[in-house]
């Protein structure tokens, strides 16, 4: 080094001394990046936490970039979308971004915590780092569900309906719930603002908070060493031991660790610009109407294992699946370093653990494919696509031709087929007259019941009356017309084959 250069490098370094005397800048990287981890952790299956923050990071960056467009209004939210897909230079790309990474960072959640639990890392001294993890996972889910709402498309507008009806339900504050929810009796602009403010500021903030007190945690009682078979976790000798590891044999996390979460990392944000990229943004689709009854609303991914659920379960089984099960679940989760916070962490001394593991997965896994492709599913195109077979429209009267026409026009084709032909998520009509009389046919219709929306306040009396002689006059050539069933003697007399008193033939 030349004398010239000796002044400069000089000052340079008492400015840093400077700087370091006052933040410590040291001693902060050494407790943080710097921290050590025992050399076991620095493994593929410790990078599910670091991914996590990624998504989240891209979560809150495309999320502000999107924030400046979104209008959170009933009347402009769909349009300031449809403006970003298509007018918006590279919104379409922020909009995927944002959707995937939202998708992604519920899938690494779910694996993170699925690693933790059979790793026993929620074992003593870390309840707090699981408590705090679990919590996230609740947060990360709201996230994604009002998320969904800001689409304010058809999906989002039955979606806020079907979580204020199971709001609706819960005792004692169930009406107050809604009413903040929705901020009024429909769902509306004001509606609309507030799942916006929980979505930018409420739960973004609450991660947040929540991201720092588990990172706080990590730091203060170490990351969970691989566990070992045959040894075990005794709360008088096991901080001892893990101290005593990381003197022997640990390893800083910067530089040394870090290297599997780098690559893992960089991994996510390709597979994520992929998809952004190949399969680009979810909707908006159909855009909300109250006059327009969606017969399913359609959640995302990380929901759709909850709809499949609450189809294929038996009717009044709501409560059961809404409030008795996550109420167990939470239960189960929060206390689980509590019911077992010593012993053995390896999962191939807990059995248990991988059982529960399986089956969750799996139940997960079949009930979302269930909600893809299974039967019960409507399906949206078949009002306009799937054609009526002659033998459903021949001979009918004028007014039959007319429910004809609304049985198509009205989407009721998208759950129920004729002939064999539609959705499968309902009965089939091809005999519907035979079984249903006129009464039960028009209460039905009005009021619903089951899985079917009442359609009451959609279609007018002449309409319904219509729909219905229509859907009396299907059935099969010389049956008769369905009888009141609460008159027993002719129910017998139908169900044995004898002939009634003015019973009409025909089809």
């Amino acid at each position: 080094m030349s004398a010239k250069d000796r002044p400069i490098t000089s000052s340079l370094v008492n400015i840093a001394m400077w700087v370091e005397r006052r933040l410590h800048l040291v001693k902060i990287w050494k407790a943080t990046a710097g921290h050590p981890i025992p050399k076991s952790s620095a493994s593929w299956f410790y990078t599910f936490g670091s991914m996590t923050l990624l998504c989240f990071t891209i979560q809150i960056l495309t999320g502000i970039l999107l924030a400046l467009v979104y209008v959170p209004s009933a009347n402009e939210a769909y349009r300031s979308l449809l403006f970003l897909n298509y007018q918006q230079e590279l919104g379409w790309f922020l909009r995927a971004m944002h959707y995937w990474g939202s998708n992604c960072m519920v899938v690494i959640v779910f694996f993170h915590m699925t690693q933790v639990f059979l790793w026993g890392a929620y074992k003593h001294p870390r309840e707090l780092t699981w408590i705090s993890g679990v919590v996230l996972l609740f947060l990360t889910l709201a996230l994604s569900f009002t998320g969904q709402v800001m689409r304010f498309d058809s999906d989002a507008y039955w979606g806020i309906g079907i979580g204020a009806a199971i709001s609706g339900r819960i005792p004692i504050i169930g009406a107050q719930v809604v009413n903040l929810l929705l901020g009024g009796p429909i769902i509306g602009s004001d509606t609309l603002s507030r799942f916006f403010a929980l979505h930018v500021f409420v739960l973004p903030g609450a991660v947040i908070a929540l991201v720092s007190l588990h990172l706080r945690l990590v730091l203060l009682k170490g990351i969970n060493e691989y566990p070992t078979p045959g040894i075990q976790v005794h709360k008088g000798t096991y901080w001892r031991n893990y101290e005593e590891m990381l003197h022997k044999d640990g390893m800083p996390f910067v530089p040394n660790g870090i290297g599997k979460d780098l690559v893992a990392n960089g991994v996510l944000l390709l597979v994520m610009v992929a998809l952004a990229v190949f399969v680009g943004p979810k909707g908006p689709e159909i855009p909300a109407d109250p006059a327009q009854v969606i017969s399913e609303a359609k959640p995302d991914y990380p929901f759709l294992w909850l709809l499949s659920a609450a189809a294929l379960l038996p009717n009044g089984s709501e409560v059961i699946l809404f409030f008795v099960v996550p109420l167990i679940a939470v239960i189960l989760l929060i206390g689980l370093p509590f019911f077992s916070n010593v012993g053995e962490k390896h999962y191939s001394r807990r059995p248990v653990s991988i059982l529960v593991v399986m089956l969750t997965y799996l139940t997960i896994g079949l009930l979302t494919y269930a909600g893809i492709t299974g039967p019960w599913s409507p399906r949206m195109e078949a009002w306009s696509g799937t054609p009526t077979k002659p033998q459903f429209i021949t001979g009918r009267s004028p007014v039959e031709l007319q429910g004809a026409l609304l049985l198509q026009g009205k989407q009721c084709r998208n759950c129920h087929s004729v002939g064999g032909e539609g959705g499968q998520r309902g009965p089939d009509l091809s005999a519907v007259g035979a079984r249903m009389n006129q009464p039960q046919l028009i209460r039905q219709v009005i009021q619903g019941g089951g899985n079917m929306p009442a359609y009451g306040n959609t279609l007018t009396p002449q309409e319904v009356n219509a729909l219905v002689s229509y859907l009396v006059s299907l059935r099969p050539i010389n049956t008769i017309p369905a009888l009141n069933p609460a008159i027993p003697e002719k129910a017998e007399r139908v169900s044995s084959g004898e002939p009634t008193k003015g019973a009409k033939t025909g089809g």
